[in-house]
């Protein structure tokens, strides 16, 4: 009997239970490296920093996971994927502990360190796991489930944690996070099965597959649409408050409407990359330049504002779906190495995306980053319709 045979669950409920705890666990992840945006000013001030310095919170765990995503993939190419996806939750419940304990943003900077090294590893190693736990007719059904929370933490997490902390805190916030983490760990010990190592992903395997024309395309859509999208909304908050006027329990519902939109567009992005995969990603990227474009007009009115944050979430809601599958097409048969890469490109961008907004920010305005990422995401839907032509 195989080792994939072998790691199967006894029963089809134990392995969509088990494949539900890898979605919760890259969803708790996700929503702790994104849930400084909705808490940017709380934390500036409560730290007597600026926004955009505060923005340094997101930038330093995507440049971390871009790190961690090859590195602690290939160093532990061989180890039992269930161990190393259990140790990586843990440190996600430190690092959600220590943020809500940090006494300065030197220790809230470490503990984004962590975030970076959790999201990094668990991300990369969980994501290809589905052909594992799955038999062969629902492997497709169990991967888009697991990829789900990558938009649904992106769309839902920020929303959600603001309401939090505008009820209770932000340090309460990621509290909650860190308790989340806990359960998914004990979700883990208990319905992950042992994963020895299979299909081990080497340098040669990523280099490989870094050399087609295909990996090429994705990368650049890629780069240039997560540019555009954290360049500007990690300081959507500011947005909110400083351009449209709105208090923070309005932010929390504008956030919540954004939210919503976001997992519409996530699932109909869903269906249609599965016909028209090139078309699904420029629609996504002509709708955000839309959206940021006419922010800094329209969006002085709340019905301006609340119309374009509701695009802007449909159309995003469907980029990481759009860039996974694009990876993913030109690896069907390593999805580790494809997560890899994706994890990498879309994590070191999310960095530089979020590290330029907040330099924008500073150095002109608010209004002006969204100028500045719109024109970026005309840019990447230009090139991807360009360079993915049919030949």
């Amino acid at each position: 009997m195989s080792t994939t045979a072998l790691a199967r669950p006894r029963s089809p409920l134990i392995g969509w239970l088990a494949v539900t705890s890898l979605m919760l666990g890259i969803f708790a992840i996700v929503t702790s490296e994104i849930l400084p945006i909705g808490l940017l000013t709380e934390i500036g001030a409560d730290f007597g920093i600026s926004d955009g310095t505060t923005g340094l919170t997101m930038t330093l765990p995507g440049i971390v996971a871009a790190i961690a995503a090859p590195v602690v993939t290939l160093t532990t190419a061989r180890l039992d994927r269930r161990v190393m996806l259990c140790v990586l939750m843990a440190v996600l419940a430190v690092a959600d502990v220590l943020a809500a304990a940090a006494t300065s943003y030197w220790v809230m900077l470490i503990s984004r360190v962590l975030v970076g090294l959790t999201i990094g590893g668990f991300w990369s190693i969980g994501a290809g796991l589905a052909g594992r736990l799955m038999p062969p007719h629902a492997v497709g059904a169990a991967t888009a489930v697991i990829f789900s929370a990558v938009p649904l933490g992106s769309v839902l997490g920020v929303p959600a944690g603001t309401v939090i902390g505008q009820l209770a805190g932000w340090r309460t916030a990621f509290l909650v996070l860190a308790a989340l983490a806990v359960v998914v760990l004990a979700a883990l010990l208990i319905l992950l099965p042992p994963l020895p190592a299979h299909q081990v992903t080497s340098p040669r395997v990523l280099l490989g597959l870094l050399r087609t024309r295909g990996a090429a395309v994705a990368l650049l859509a890629t780069f240039l649409i997560v540019m555009a999208h954290f360049g500007t909304y990690t300081y959507v908050v500011p947005f909110l408050q400083d351009v449209t006027g709105l208090g923070p329990a309005a932010v929390s519902a504008v956030l919540l409407a954004y939210g919503v939109a976001g997992i519409a567009g996530n699932f109909l992005a869903g269906k249609a990359t599965a016909t028209h995969p090139r078309i699904t990603f420029v629609t996504c990227g002509c709708l955000i330049a839309a959206a940021t474009l006419l922010l800094p007009s329209a969006g002085g009115l709340t019905v301006g504002a609340v119309v374009l944050l509701v695009l802007w979430g449909l159309a995003y809601g469907g980029v990481p779906v759009c860039s996974q599958a694009s990876f993913i097409a030109i690896a069907p048969h390593t999805p580790e190495a494809a997560t890899v890469v994706f994890t990498s490109v879309f994590q070191a961008t999310f960095a530089l995306g979020a590290f330029l907004g907040g330099r924008v920010v500073d150095a002109f305005s608010v209004s002006t980053v969204m100028i500045c990422g719109g024109l970026t995401a005309l840019v990447m839907a230009a090139c991807l319709w360009s360079l993915s032509r049919p030949r």
